[in-house]
């Protein structure tokens, strides 16, 4: 099936527009099971980009983060063809007026991501990548620049929140790199980097439909990528992985590098 991309992004700017913003900074937050927030925000986004998905295109199957765990995995395992949607990553950020947050929305087919949008109605930012078309910002082609420095005066982009105990106080105490950021939306953070708005990006544990659109944007956007483990980071499963990147080859292995060496050490 073809997808025409003008629709799927307008699907998802109406959305975060009609949807996200009347509600920014305005909305009461529930704690789900696995302790994340939710909002009547994020759910008012997933049942309207359903709706519309299924108009459009009614036989791909679509599996959201606020549905059962139950749900979620007969999906992922069953789908030839699959949206995977987070209809509001930066819950924490949108419920008390942090302007970091975004929706994103990947096309999983045959357990490959193959599409992915994530919008910033704040900035006004529309990130896409077609697997193997690259990737673009609001319509202009969208590629890393090359860090060329050393890891030490690079600006890193790390959630300390899910990495080992070790590691942690290790990236404290030693600060192998010039500057810290940490910001709270794992789609909109893969999608700052492929922006080259930070060198270096680590998160301890991340769930598919937080990275399957950024990640696949990072790549076709020319970026370097793997787990703690040095693995892959997509992989068709609800198991959360870990992420490491950088804007090069050559970056990503001294910084991968050094998180190998100051893990448990």
């Amino acid at each position: 099936m073809r997808y025409d991309l003008s629709i799927l992004k307008q699907i998802i700017i109406t959305a975060a527009r009609e949807e996200l913003l009347p509600r920014f900074a305005d909305v009461q937050r529930s704690t789900k099971a696995d302790g994340s927030f939710v909002t009547e925000a994020d759910l008012a986004v997933q049942a309207r980009i359903t709706h519309e998905l299924k108009k459009h295109y009614p036989k791909t199957d679509l599996l959201g983060e606020e549905m059962t765990a139950d749900e979620q995995s007969t999906l992922l395992t069953n789908s030839d063809s699959l949206w995977c949607l987070d209809p509001l990553d930066g819950t924490s950020n949108f419920a008390v007026g942090t302007p970091y947050y975004a929706i994103s929305l990947a096309l999983i087919e045959r357990g490959v991501p193959t599409l992915g949008i994530v919008y910033d109605p704040n900035r006004d930012e529309c990130f896409v990548a077609v697997r193997g078309q690259g990737a673009f910002l609001n319509d202009a082609p969208l590629k890393v620049r090359p860090v060329e420095l050393p890891l030490s005066k690079c600006t890193a982009l790390i959630d300390f929140k899910r990495l080992p105990n070790q590691l942690s106080m290790n990236l404290v105490s030693l600060q192998p790199y010039a500057s810290q950021r940490s910001y709270g939306s794992v789609a909109l953070d893969w999608c700052w980097l492929a922006a080259s708005r930070v060198h270096v990006y680590l998160h301890g544990a991340s769930s598919i439909w937080d990275y399957a659109a950024g990640q696949l944007i990072f790549s076709e956007a020319g970026g370097a990528s793997c787990t703690l483990e040095g693995e892959a980071i997509y992989v068709n499963t609800l198991s959360k992985r870990s992420s490491v990147g950088a804007l090069d080859k050559a970056a990503l292995d001294e910084w991968h590098h050094w998180l190998r060496e100051y893990l448990v050490s």
